[in-house]
Protein backbone atom coordinates (compact mmCIF):
# COMPACT_ATOMS: atom_id res chain seq x y z
CA UNK A 1 0.00 0.00 0.00
CA UNK A 2 1.08 3.56 -0.61
CA UNK A 3 0.16 6.58 1.52
CA UNK A 4 -1.17 9.55 -0.42
CA UNK A 5 -0.47 12.78 1.44
CA UNK A 6 0.24 15.49 -1.14
CA UNK A 7 2.39 18.43 -0.05
CA UNK A 8 -0.11 20.78 -1.74
CA UNK A 9 -2.72 20.30 1.01
CA UNK A 10 -2.65 20.72 4.78
CA UNK A 11 -1.13 17.75 6.63
CA UNK A 12 -3.40 15.29 8.46
CA UNK A 13 -4.65 16.38 11.88
CA UNK A 14 -3.54 13.11 13.54
CA UNK A 15 -1.95 9.72 12.79
CA UNK A 16 -3.53 8.94 9.40
CA UNK A 17 -2.91 9.38 5.68
CA UNK A 18 -5.12 11.53 3.45
CA UNK A 19 -5.46 8.60 1.06
CA UNK A 20 -4.22 5.07 0.47
CA UNK A 21 -3.45 3.37 -2.84
CA UNK A 22 -4.11 -0.37 -2.79
CA UNK A 23 -2.27 -2.26 -5.54
CA UNK A 24 -4.27 -4.22 -8.10
CA UNK A 25 -4.92 -7.83 -7.22
CA UNK A 26 -4.84 -7.45 -3.44
CA UNK A 27 -7.51 -9.14 -1.31
CA UNK A 28 -9.89 -6.76 0.48
CA UNK A 29 -11.78 -7.16 3.75
CA UNK A 30 -14.40 -4.73 5.03
CA UNK A 31 -15.72 -5.17 8.54
CA UNK A 32 -19.12 -4.27 9.85
CA UNK A 33 -19.18 -1.55 12.45
CA UNK A 34 -17.96 -2.96 15.74
CA UNK A 35 -19.39 -1.79 19.05
CA UNK A 36 -17.63 -1.97 22.41
CA UNK A 37 -19.27 -5.21 23.51
CA UNK A 38 -16.98 -7.72 25.24
CA UNK A 39 -17.37 -11.42 24.44
CA UNK A 40 -19.36 -11.89 27.67
CA UNK A 41 -21.82 -9.20 26.57
CA UNK A 42 -20.63 -6.49 28.93
CA UNK A 43 -20.13 -2.91 27.76
CA UNK A 44 -17.47 -0.92 29.62
CA UNK A 45 -17.87 2.76 30.45
CA UNK A 46 -15.90 5.22 28.37
CA UNK A 47 -14.86 5.68 24.78
CA UNK A 48 -11.30 4.41 25.18
CA UNK A 49 -12.37 1.10 26.73
CA UNK A 50 -15.14 0.62 24.17
CA UNK A 51 -12.83 1.51 21.27
CA UNK A 52 -10.21 -0.95 22.57
CA UNK A 53 -12.84 -3.70 22.34
CA UNK A 54 -13.82 -2.52 18.84
CA UNK A 55 -10.20 -2.77 17.69
CA UNK A 56 -9.74 -6.16 19.40
CA UNK A 57 -12.84 -7.44 17.58
CA UNK A 58 -11.49 -6.04 14.30
CA UNK A 59 -8.16 -7.77 14.92
CA UNK A 60 -10.02 -11.09 15.35
CA UNK A 61 -12.04 -10.54 12.16
CA UNK A 62 -8.87 -9.77 10.22
CA UNK A 63 -7.15 -12.86 11.61
CA UNK A 64 -10.05 -14.95 10.29
CA UNK A 65 -9.04 -13.67 6.81
CA UNK A 66 -5.32 -14.22 7.38
CA UNK A 67 -4.73 -10.49 7.88
CA UNK A 68 -3.44 -8.32 10.72
CA UNK A 69 -3.97 -4.75 11.95
CA UNK A 70 -1.09 -3.58 9.74
CA UNK A 71 -3.20 -4.49 6.70
CA UNK A 72 -5.86 -1.88 7.57
CA UNK A 73 -6.04 0.78 4.86
CA UNK A 74 -9.02 2.79 6.19
CA UNK A 75 -10.70 3.36 9.55
CA UNK A 76 -14.17 4.87 9.95
CA UNK A 77 -15.28 5.71 13.47
CA UNK A 78 -18.36 7.20 15.02
CA UNK A 79 -18.62 8.73 18.48
CA UNK A 80 -21.68 10.17 20.20
CA UNK A 81 -20.04 13.34 21.54
CA UNK A 82 -16.89 15.42 21.08
CA UNK A 83 -16.02 14.48 24.65
CA UNK A 84 -15.42 10.89 23.44
CA UNK A 85 -12.92 11.86 20.74
CA UNK A 86 -9.80 11.78 22.94
CA UNK A 87 -10.59 8.32 24.36
CA UNK A 88 -11.29 6.98 20.89
CA UNK A 89 -8.13 8.59 19.50
CA UNK A 90 -5.99 7.00 22.24
CA UNK A 91 -7.29 3.53 21.32
CA UNK A 92 -6.97 4.21 17.59
CA UNK A 93 -3.42 5.52 17.96
CA UNK A 94 -2.48 2.36 19.87
CA UNK A 95 -4.05 0.26 17.09
CA UNK A 96 -2.09 2.02 14.29
CA UNK A 97 1.16 2.46 16.25
CA UNK A 98 3.03 -0.26 14.36
CA UNK A 99 1.57 0.37 10.88
CA UNK A 100 4.23 0.79 8.19
CA UNK A 101 1.71 2.92 6.25
CA UNK A 102 -0.87 4.87 8.24
CA UNK A 103 -4.44 4.18 7.08
CA UNK A 104 -6.82 6.85 5.89
CA UNK A 105 -9.36 7.77 8.53
CA UNK A 106 -12.80 9.27 9.07
CA UNK A 107 -14.27 10.31 12.43
CA UNK A 108 -17.90 11.39 12.69
CA UNK A 109 -20.00 12.56 15.63
CA UNK A 110 -23.43 10.89 15.59
CA UNK A 111 -26.55 11.27 17.68
CA UNK A 112 -26.43 7.74 19.08
CA UNK A 113 -26.47 3.99 18.56
CA UNK A 114 -28.97 1.20 19.23
CA UNK A 115 -28.33 1.28 22.98
CA UNK A 116 -27.50 4.38 25.03
CA UNK A 117 -24.40 2.86 26.66
CA UNK A 118 -22.62 2.62 23.30
CA UNK A 119 -20.45 5.69 22.62
CA UNK A 120 -18.12 4.40 19.85
CA UNK A 121 -18.44 2.30 16.69
CA UNK A 122 -15.51 1.43 14.40
CA UNK A 123 -15.30 -0.23 10.97
CA UNK A 124 -12.29 -0.81 8.73
CA UNK A 125 -11.16 -1.72 5.26
CA UNK A 126 -8.06 -3.92 5.01
CA UNK A 127 -5.99 -5.10 2.04
CA UNK A 128 -3.30 -7.75 1.66
CA UNK A 129 -1.58 -9.73 -1.05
Amino acid sequence: MKALTPPTIAPPFAHYSHGIEVPAGWRMVRTSGQLGVAQDGTVPDGAEAQAAICFANITSILAEAGMAPGDVCHVSAYVTDRAHMSGYMAARDAFVADHAVLPSSTLVIVSGFTRPEFVVEVEVWAAAR
